[in-house]
């Protein structure tokens, strides 16, 4: 096992440099001089060179890839063009607010997902699979920013139940230490922070949470009759054993393998997906940041933010293929 993760883990690195090359590249095809939005639309010909010299943008792309991959190997991201502040500085303040968005979402998909596939595997044709099914569809159709307005006019602006935006109450506090207000809460024992930054992140996490609730209810269900068909659930049954054994002991753990496939795909896909949701909530994330970047041409931003994000996935899919062994004890690897 511990020379399986070695592999894998020397595998991500051509991986990794593929992606900063991919991404070094489109950036700087992106209409627009970075050094003239610097400079300001009033700066003369040579103010906007002297800053471009200055953020070494004169130079031919290759040796500015170059500095770059040197500057990263001793852990520098680079410094914001737009706001003169590190790049770690610029995400140390946005990453935390996604990372707590797409957890909440994906603890309400986890939540509501597979306990409905496994009810609508356990009774199927039944009216109750008939509407996991319908509500799946549904779920999966529609759009991320048309249920977040939708949630809003409703919980929000008619019934009054729910904050439209933002993090926190006005009045309520939390101190700081992860930059998740939930898990700050939790860590400090502020109680009212906590419940007040639960009820703001409630509608968020629905609203981004509804298509990987639905994708793993039906994954749930198509893996579990899968399950339900082989020979030793039938010797499980034909032993006398009672159905909520034969599902919950011997056909769930194996049914689980692409539903945990599912699960870090899709906690990878809330990571990088998040933008639509962080600007109609108002929440200063990932998502709004990158976009507020790309917008001002801040290459150096943009560059660590999508690092970031393709580290994070690739080592969602490497823990979820270790988990394969946990879960199903005929894998080995070699």
């Amino acid at each position: 096992m511990l020379r399986y993760i070695a592999q894998r883990l020397f595998m991500l690195i051509p991986v990794l440099i593929g992606i900063s090359i991919i991404t070094f590249v489109m950036v700087r095809l992106i209409p627009g001089d970075p050094a003239r939005i610097m400079a300001g639309e009033r700066a003369t010909e040579e103010q906007v060179q002297r800053v471009r010299q200055m953020w070494g943008l004169d130079k031919p792309i290759h040796e500015q890839y170059i500095i770059y991959m040197k500057n990263l190997l001793h852990g520098n991201l680079g410094r914001s063009l737009k706001r003169n502040e590190t790049v770690v500085q610029e995400l140390r303040w946005a990453l935390p607010t996604t990372i707590e968005l797409s957890f909440a979402a994906m603890f309400f998909a986890v939540l509501i997902g597979i306990p409905a596939g496994i009810l609508a595997a356990y009774r199927q044709n039944s009216w109750w699979d008939l509407a996991v099914m319908v509500g799946s569809m549904v779920g999966i159709s529609m759009p991320v920013f048309w249920l977040g307005l939708l949630l809003i006019y409703v919980f929000a602006l008619k019934l009054g139940v729910m904050p439209p935006s933002g993090r926190l109450s006005v009045g309520v506090k939390i101190t700081p230490i992860t930059g998740m207000y939930t898990v700050d809460a939790l860590l400090t024992g502020n109680w009212r922070g906590f419940l007040d930054a639960v009820h703001h992140l409630i509608m968020p996490a629905v609203a981004v949470g509804t298509i990987p609730m639905a994708i793993i209810a039906r994954m749930t269900r198509s893996s579990l009759l899968e399950v339900l068909r082989q020979d030793y659930i039938r010797t499980a049954r034909a032993k006398g054993l009672n159905e909520r054994t034969v599902i919950f002991r011997h056909a769930l753990k194996n049914a689980f393998l692409p539903v945990v496939t599912i699960i870090g795909l899709q906690l990878g896909t809330l990571l990088v997906g998040a933008i639509l949701t962080e600007s109609i909530f108002a929440l200063p994330g990932m998502g709004r940041l990158i976009v507020d970047r790309i917008l001002s041409r801040d290459y150096p931003v943009v560059q660590g933010a999508v690092l970031v994000f393709a580290t994070t996935f690739v080592f969602i899919n490497l823990l979820v293929d270790i988990s394969y062994a946990y879960l199903d004890p005929r894998i080995r690897y070699q």
